[in-house]
């Protein structure tokens, strides 16, 4: 079983900026494809960043040139750095994973809470 594990969430003031770390742990996790999802409150939840692993990545047209994903392998972790934030990228985000050979994200983690606002 894959565990995802997200931190680094919190309150910042617009302008501000963050970043979100995701762990994976256990038996099979292979951080094939990884992803940042978010679900602000009322709306469906939507893909933020991606990164393959060759490394390409994509972006929601909503935080293209402010955020970036990224990973470490050593560290089993990818990355979300968020800047120029803004009160509408407030929601819970959340880490995925998908594993190889699979069309669709099969793990997520519990999510970290950022909320923008001054």
């Amino acid at each position: 079983q894959v565990q995802l594990v997200e931190s680094g969430g919190g309150l910042v003031q617009p302008g501000g900026s963050l970043r979100l770390s995701c762990v994976a742990s256990g038996s099979g996790f292979s951080m094939y494809r990884m992803g940042w999802y978010r679900q602000a409150p009322g709306k469906d939840r939507e893909l933020v960043a991606g990164i393959t692993p060759g490394d390409s990545t994509n972006y929601a047209d909503s935080v293209k040139g402010r955020f970036t994903i990224s990973r470490d392998g050593a560290k089993n972790t990818v990355y979300l750095q968020m800047n120029s934030l803004k009160p509408e990228d407030t929601a819970v985000y959340y880490c995925a994973d998908q594993q190889v050979g699979s069309p669709r994200y099969d793990y997520w983690g519990q999510g970290t809470q950022v909320t923008v606002s001054s």
